[in-house]
């Protein structure tokens, strides 16, 4: 590890040191953010005999396959692993898709971690938010600091890619991970979600990953499906495209098309960080 990379570990455990003087909640996705925060935790824990919390929500808008995953690594990294379901559906406000969906998400979400964590009596109530999400559109943000909760990585400005740097130092086992944000992401805004099409495009993109690397998103535009996927993926979809014509068809997707830009994340909110939305 380099200087600064040390140094930069050396940061994040001082942090996390202070905090575990108390008992720790961590919002844990099992994705590569979150399972660095849960692994410095655990540690410092340790030394401090109290404990940390890894809280996943079973949510409508996540893939049911990402709390095997969390549950797995949770039990790795040595957290308290708990569950909340939530169904974000049922607010209708969320249902319809607005532009600060992610806020009202976000909202929703954290105000359950709080109860949960006010009938335990914990304190420090954190989420894996890095330095990157913090210059693009993520509305869900406002909620998080109007919870008062701890974002922990970006408070100490680490990014994406020295989030994975490190992870790969502690070897956590999802180091390499790709990012699997809330399925609502699939759809334009202000598109009234419904349970049927969110089982159509989940398992579209679960049908995908098993056969291509890398990132994979399939994004809904009325009749059309596009399939975002790594540039350097393009030419296994190509060789496979009647296969994977054949299977998006039968779950209904009438038009099937391939992003020439490739994987963007956020691809949905093009235009929205230009208008001043916030």
């Amino acid at each position: 590890m380099d200087k600064k990379m040390s140094g930069l570990r050396e940061k994040l455990e001082q942090a996390m040191a202070e905090y575990a003087r108390e008992d720790i909640c961590l919002a844990f996705s099992g994705g590569v953010d979150s399972s660095l925060l849960l692994k410095v935790a655990a540690e410092a824990v340790k030394k401090t005999g109290r404990k940390v919390y890894a809280v996943t929500f079973d949510s409508i808008l996540h893939p049911s396959c990402d709390l095997d995953i969390a549950s797995k690594v949770a039990k790795e990294l040595g957290g308290i692993h708990k569950i909340i379901t939530v169904d974000e559906l049922e607010q209708e406000e969320i249902r319809f898709n607005p532009v600060d969906r992610c806020y009202l998400c976000k909202k929703k979400l954290f105000q359950s971690l709080r109860e949960f964590a006010g009938e335990r009596g914990i304190p420090v109530i954190m989420d894996g938010t890095n330095e990157d999400d913090m210059h693009v559109y993520r509305p869900g943000i406002r909620a998080l600091k109007e919870l008062g909760i701890i974002s922990l990585l970006a408070e100490l400005h680490i990014t994406k890619a020295q989030v994975k740097a490190l992870a790969g130092e502690y070897t956590i086992s999802v180091a390499k991970r790709p990012s699997a944000p809330c399925m609502a992401t699939r759809l334009p805004y202000n598109t009234e979600i419904d349970y049927d099409i969110l089982k159509k495009i989940g398992d579209g993109e679960e049908f995908l990953r098993s056969r291509f690397q890398g990132n994979v998103r399939l994004r809904l535009h009325k009749d059309i499906v596009r399939i975002e996927v790594d540039q350097d993926s393009f030419e296994r979809v190509l060789k496979e495209r009647e296969t994977v014509i054949s299977y998006l068809k039968k779950l209904g997707f009438a038009y099937i098309t391939l992003d020439l830009e490739g994987f963007r994340s956020g691809s949905m909110d093009l235009g929205i960080e230009e208008s001043g939305i916030k």
